[in-house]
């Protein structure tokens, strides 16, 4: 059970770059999906997951109307677009996966036992 995200990197602000998290040794359609960031002496931040099963995101308000989420279902990848960053954006950016057991699940925030994390990927926005 692996998650590996990628497409991070260093950014001017009001700049785009797209996150991407590729699952591996897990049926993708029994797990929804989030993305998270912790910053330097910050706590982590839930931004936005989404769910196969009925579709449903959720976008923190700090990246809502800046940040879109999409998932490949074919190819078991999320993807997490990032446009007009701002230099607060700069954090190491995690995807997380809980388990749904392909049941109906709607995302309300990103909450609960997200048991499976990727390594992160570096997102540094200079001003």
């Amino acid at each position: 059970v692996q998650l590996v995200e990628s497409g991070g990197g260093l950014v001017q602000a009001g700049g785009s770059l797209r996150l991407s998290c590729a699952a591996s040794g897990f049926t993708f359609d029994d797990y929804a999906i989030g993305w998270f960031r912790q910053a330097p002496g910050k706590e982590r931040e839930g931004l936005s997951c989404t769910s196969s099963s009925d579709g449903s995101t959720y976008y923190a308000d700090s990246v809502k109307g800046r940040f879109t989420i999409s998932s490949d279902n074919a190819e078991k990848t999320v993807y997490l677009q990032m446009n007009s960053l701002k230099p607060e954006d700069t954090a190491v950016y995690y995807c997380a996966a809980i388990y749904t057991g392909g049941y109906h699940y709607t995302v309300r925030g990103c909450k609960g036992e997200y048991g499976v994390w990727g390594q992160g990927t570096q997102v540094t926005v200079s001003s």
